[in-house]
C-alpha cells in the first residue's frame, strides 16, 4: 500500500487501489501550494484513502475554478498532504512529492496537464498529457 507524509512526519497518509488520474496542475493555487512553478498529483478515489497519523489542518478558499477546495497540511511543518472539493467529487488529490516511495514521482507521468495558460513560458509541454485550461 502507498504510504507517504509530511517532512516531519507526523502526519501520515496511505491509499489504495490506482490513480483515478495523474496531472500536472498550472494554477496560482498549486504554485502557491509548491513554492514552485506547478504541482504533481494523483487523483485517488476516497474509499481507498486515509490518514493514517495525525490530524491535518485544512484552509479552504475558492479556487479558479469557482468551486470551493480544501487543502489539508500538516500544522507542525507545513507540508500541503492533499486537497478535496466540489471539482473533484470523491477524489481525494494527493500532492505526489509527499509520497515515501523515491519511484513515485517518475511513477505519476501526467496524463493531464491543468491550467496551461499558465504555465510558466520556460516549462515544456508534458508529451503526451491533454492539455487543459482548467479543472
Amino acid at each position: 500500500m502507498p504510504v507517504g507524509g509530511c517532512f516531519c512526519g507526523k502526519c501520515r497518509i496511505e491509499y489504495s487501489g490506482e490513480p483515478a488520474m495523474k496531472a500536472l496542475c498550472h494554477c496560482l493555487d498549486c504554485r502557491k501550494i509548491t513554492g514552485s512553478t506547478y504541482s504533481v498529483n494523483i487523483a485517488i478515489p476516497g474509499s481507498g484513502f486515509k490518514v493514517t497519523s495525525g490530524t491535518p489542518k485544512s484552509i479552504g478558499k475558492t479556487a479558479e475554478s469557482g468551486k470551493e477546495i480544501t487543502s489539508y497540511f500538516c500544522g507542525d511543518c507545513g507540508s500541503t498532504l492533499y486537497r478535496d472539493g466540489e471539482s473533484f467529487g470523491d477524489l481525494k488529490i494527493i500532492k505526489v512529492g509527499i509520497m515515501d516511495d523515491v519511484e513515485a514521482l517518475a511513477e505519476a507521468k501526467p496524463g493531464v496537464e491543468l491550467y496551461v495558460a499558465k504555465r510558466v513560458s520556460w516549462v515544456p509541454e508534458t508529451r503526451g498529457a491533454e492539455q487543459k485550461e482548467g479543472m
